[in-house]
């Protein structure tokens, strides 16, 4: 029996016997907050909600100068999203630009692009990127909130924030009867679901939650199956009233569509080559993740509180395929390259600790959070480079031929490195008057590298510092009108820290950035609107050249944007929510070496990867209280995939819908319709002469069972 067909059988189980178990407690069979199917039941996050999406001090949106927004679970499920990183893009001025290389996981914001410039976290932690490759977390079934920070934010989580962070928050342990949720999917090219979510009191003190989904499709694009299994498991014990410990762990285990995307014919996308695979039979593309963390909470008075998370982190991931796909007019044949088998291991131990303080300030209010966080990481990489084909394939563009991998160098260790990091942050918010309130943030890094190049035996170490520092002013016009400005700092690694040889003597980025910006309640509570605009200069910033694989760093990128979002909660259950934002990036000082290793100045251009527009909107409605529906649509403007701007990707815009009707209190039907009008886009861009399509019109059936 089949991993997928055992798990449908225990669910089966569970759907008879946990009801069972309910009865004989008389607990009623009714729709559990935590586990929310229906959006018109979630309880709303909204610019009075406190989070920790701009800062630590638990302030919510109002209060906190910087350009933030929070996606709430219905939200995240509700809006037809496959994976985290959809969610994500349907927030302002945050776009999609992943690659298998990445883990498919990379996102564009404010002008910056990739995992070093866009940091991603569970739960306020971070895995260090090795080799600019992150795989951990995508799954949005394991996730109760998403929260956004857009700009620079290493004052509170280090290098690697500039152009925004996202903190992907799991969900977590409740109290209460225990409540289940059981959702089963079925949908185009054969995707399966299979959901749990159960959580609740186990007695006074203790309490769960566990989530698991299980995943399989073969893919629109031939020979492109796919299959993932998630799970996240925590387990909260309340010692006292002020004492609480939470010992979590999650995991996934995914083997992705290896698409590497289609070949453009004499730099035109022919629609018939739309669901064609040039990569080899034997491809390998296998994640697995880790993530275990144990979090303590304790009151220690009412003007004091502490908070520490220790936490170990591992991930193994595997690639073998031919990854470049490049058309030849002369032979009229598709030229299939780049073998490339590549593994990385990695393992993160770390510690974060801080005190948050109530207390006075020269006779002001005042909170302040210190703490310190220390990491230890080890990353290995196996491969076959110098990556030499040993020959390329001919392929007929119309029916490619499969082949096998093959390759000419061996693959074998090439790189173990070590980097230890310390940090200590603070964090103030002084109410200067009763409308007026200053939020200020320190941090203070040590790094300290040590690379092993184990082809050529040799080993270099190096200490790296930075600093950085935050300063805004709030100016409460109303009790739910508020302005405020701000001084924020970030770096970035050149790449990243892991992969970065010490031995080429390369400092972090620097980053800095002025945003102002309004933020509105208003029409009883019922809509909301937020508007900001920024500047921001970074120097010394690494870029990505297509044509020889390799970064070289640019004297300086400027971006200047504005984004603005609006939710408007209209009556006969009519929901609007809806974002824009313009952006101008260009590139100030870099001088690249094209192929040919001739200097070419780009001052002037466009980055790569960048789109100028974008804007998403979701509509929806209510029909009663047992039938809605929703529309989206998602608009990314044309971008270049190369420095020197001469290839462009076009822009597009994609429209989906769903429906759900509640048939019983604790039975509700879902059909999902992605890419409505069945548009032919590039959602990424491996190269100028490669694009990663987004997928065909697709439906996705679902059944969710409450109990």
């Amino acid at each position: 029996m089949s991993r997928f067909n055992q798990l449908h059988t225990l669910a089966a189980c569970l759907a008879v016997s946990l009801p069972t178990l309910a009865d004989e407690r008389n607990a009623p069979l009714t729709l559990p907050t935590t586990a929310i199917t229906d959006s018109r039941d979630a309880q709303a996050i909204d610019l009075a909600t406190p989070t920790q999406a701009g800062s630590r001090l638990n302030l919510n949106a109002l209060e906190t100068p910087a350009s933030t927004s929070s996606l709430s679970e219905a939200q995240i499920i509700g809006r037809n999203n496959q994976t985290v990183q959809d969610a994500v893009t349907r927030s302002p001025g945050i776009t999609f630009i992943g690659t298998p290389g990445d883990g498919g996981t990379g996102l564009s914001a404010r002008g910056f692009t990739g995992q070093s410039s866009v940091m991603t976290l569970l739960d306020g932690s971070r895995m260090h990127v090795g080799a600019g490759t992150l795989t951990y977390p995508v799954d949005p079934w394991m996730v109760e909130r998403i929260d956004v920070i857009r700009g620079p934010a290493s004052v509170l989580y280090g290098e690697g924030a500039t152009g925004a962070v996202v903190n992907v928050i799991p969900k977590k342990p409740f109290t209460g009867e225990i409540r289940n949720h059981l959702r089963l999917g079925y949908g185009s090219w054969d995707r399966q679901q299979l959901g749990l979510d159960s959580g609740g009191s186990l007695d006074e003190r203790l309490s769960y939650r566990l989530t698991l989904n299980q995943q399989a499709g073969n893919g629109w694009v031939d020979r492109t199956d796919s299959r993932s299994l998630t799970l996240s498991a925590a387990l909260r014990f309340d010692a006292t009233d002020d004492l609480s410990f939470t010992l979590s762990h999650e995991r996934g285990d995914a083997q992705p569509a290896n698409y590497y995307g289609t070949p453009l014919i004499d730099s035109h996308l022919r629609d018939s080559l739309r669901n064609k695979n040039y990569n080899v039979s034997n491809d390998q593309q296998r994640y697995h993740d880790e993530w275990t963390r144990l979090s303590s909470d304790w009151q220690i008075s009412d003007s004091l509180s502490a908070s520490n998370q220790l936490y170990y982190i591992k991930s193994r991931r595997h690639w073998r395929n031919a990854e470049s796909y490049t058309w030849d007019a002369q032979a009229a044949l598709v030229q299939r390259g780049r073998f490339m088998e590549i593994r990385h291991g990695q393992e993160q131990v770390g510690d974060r600790q801080s005190f948050t303080f109530d207390h006075s300030l020269f006779g002001l209010a005042s909170k302040t959070v210190v703490g310190a966080e220390y990491n230890r990481i080890r990353f290995t990489v196996d491969s076959n480079a110098p990556y030499d084909d040993g020959g390329r394939d001919p392929l007929a563009p119309w029916q490619p031929a499969p082949g096998s991998f093959h390759s000419a160098s061996a693959t074998r260790p090439q790189t173990f490195s070590k980097v230890s990091t310390f940090s200590l942050f603070g964090e103030n918010r002084t109410q200067l008057s009763d409308r007026l309130s200053l939020v200020t943030g320190l941090r203070r890094d040590q790094n300290r590298l040590d690379f092993h190049d184990l082809s050529s035996s040799t080993r270099s170490d190096r200490s790296l510092q930075g600093g950085n520092w935050r300063a805004g002013l709030v100016f409460a016009v109303t009790d739910a009108l508020s302005l405020y400005g701000q001084y924020s700092t970030s770096e970035d690694g050149v790449g990243d820290l892991l992969t970065q040889r010490p031995g080429d003597r390369l400092d972090l980025t620097e980053a800095r950035q002025t945003e102002v910006g309004l933020k509105q309640r208003f029409w009883e509570d019922r809509g909301e609107w937020t508007l900001a605009a920024y500047h921001i200069v970074k120097k010394k910033l690494p870029v990505y050249n297509q044509v020889t694989h390799d970064s070289q760093q640019a004297g300086q990128q400027t971006s200047d944007g504005l984004e603005a979002s609006v939710e408007l909660a209209l009556g006969n259950q009519w929901h609007v929510s809806a974002n824009a934002a313009l952006l101008r990036a260009r590139y100030d000082d870099f001088i690249e070496l094209d192929g040919n290793d001739m200097p070419q100045d780009r001052a002037g251009k466009h980055p790569q990867d960048v789109p100028r527009r974008t804007a998403n909107l979701w509509l929806s409605k209510g029909f009663g209280q047992d039938l809605d529906a929703g529309l989206g649509l998602r608009y990314v403007d044309v971008r270049y995939s190369s420095a020197a701007n001469d290839q462009r990707v076009p822009g597009y815009t994609v429209v989906d819908a769903n429906i759900g009707w509640q048939v019983l209190p604790d039975v509700r039907l879902g059909l999902q319709v992605n890419n409505l009008f069945d548009r032919v886009y590039a959602q990424s861009s491996y190269s100028g002469e490669q694009w990663l399509l987004g997928a065909p019109r697709s439906y996705f059936a679902t059944l969710d069972y409450s109990f």
